[in-house]
């Protein structure tokens, strides 16, 4: 089983390159508790997705450290990786969002995997599930069937500003759809997401997408198609910015019956750096399990 990791991701928000900025003593990031915890609950490969100018920073900081404890390959994001009739609007240099991320890697991944963002801490259990659904040997069918792993909204909020989240709707364990908001934030009276100036209430409870996916490779042709789709009917809305994002494609996926996709529930606390006021608590969190019992004292040691 691969793990297929989003790394390309600009970090404006945060002020830097997120992904390479060491959360602990020993150097070592969150993307690396996310590699330990994959290979703990039997993941074999990991993939990052990065762009290409940061190959060199990336494997002399992360991908060296890892590559002796398991199988390490790369793909880039690239921004001319478009259909031939399609063009890249003058201007932009925004990436093209996680559809188009998970993509970058389709010429080398053909067996089941999960992917995740890099900047995300989900917790061994989360790997332990997707790991478990993956091998299962019904879901390789006509239809095919994906899992994701559910978080509940108020373990996954900043105190620093807005996130992104798939608001989900689930039902007998089975996603029946999602939406990413792109602005979700506290008030005094609870979460709200905000859409062209006006809010909308959200519950603490709400399940959400941390992007915690598993897939098996029909994805692939898949999101071909709604990337395409995207190029051709939304992109004109904000050429400059706008994101072919993965969790509105599985939502429209099921929507049209293209996949099912089963849920899986977690209650632990998310935490992630989207904001680089959020890197202290990260960093105190990820000391407190790093206990030597939950992780060793140096992961790769």
């Amino acid at each position: 089983m691969t793990l297929l990791i989003l790394a390309a991701g600009l970090g404006s928000r945060y002020g830097g390159l997120k992904q390479l900025d060491p959360i602990n003593e020993y150097g070592e990031f969150i993307i690396d508790y996310s590699v330990f915890d994959a290979k703990r609950a039997g993941f074999d490969r990991v993939v990052f997705v990065i762009k290409e100018e940061n190959y060199e920073a990336f494997r002399e900081t992360i991908g060296s450290r890892i590559e002796g404890h398991i199988k390490v390959e790369y793909a880039f994001q690239k921004m001319d990786d478009i259909p031939e009739w399609a063009s890249v609007p003058e201007g932009r240099s925004k990436p093209w969002g996680t559809t188009h991320a998970v993509l970058a890697a389709r010429d080398i991944i053909d067996d089941n995997f999960a992917v995740c963002n890099a900047d995300d801490f989900y917790g061994a259990a989360t790997f332990r599930k997707v790991a478990a659904h993956l091998v299962r040997n019904d879901i390789n069918t006509a239809i095919p069937q994906y899992c994701m792993v559910g978080f509940v909204l108020n373990n996954t909020l900043t105190d620093n500003g807005s996130v992104s989240r798939g608001v989900c709707v689930t039902k007998d364990g089975m996603l029946n759809s999602i939406v990413e908001r792109t602005k979700i934030y506290r008030t005094p009276d609870g979460p709200v997401f905000e859409e062209n100036g006006e809010r909308f209430p959200l519950t603490n409870d709400t399940i959400v997408s941390m992007n915690f996916w598993g897939f098996t490779p029909a994805v692939f042709p898949q999101l071909q198609n709604r990337f395409e789709l995207f190029l051709k009917n939304e992109l004109v809305e904000n050429p400059l910015k706008k994101e072919c994002l993965l969790p509105n494609d599985i939502g429209l996926m099921l929507a049209d019956n293209a996949c099912t996709v089963r849920a899986y529930s977690t209650d632990s606390v998310w935490f992630g750096v989207t904001y680089h006021e959020d890197r202290a608590d990260v960093v105190a969190k990820i000391g407190a399990l790093t206990d030597g019992v939950r992780y060793p004292k140096g992961l790769w040691k």
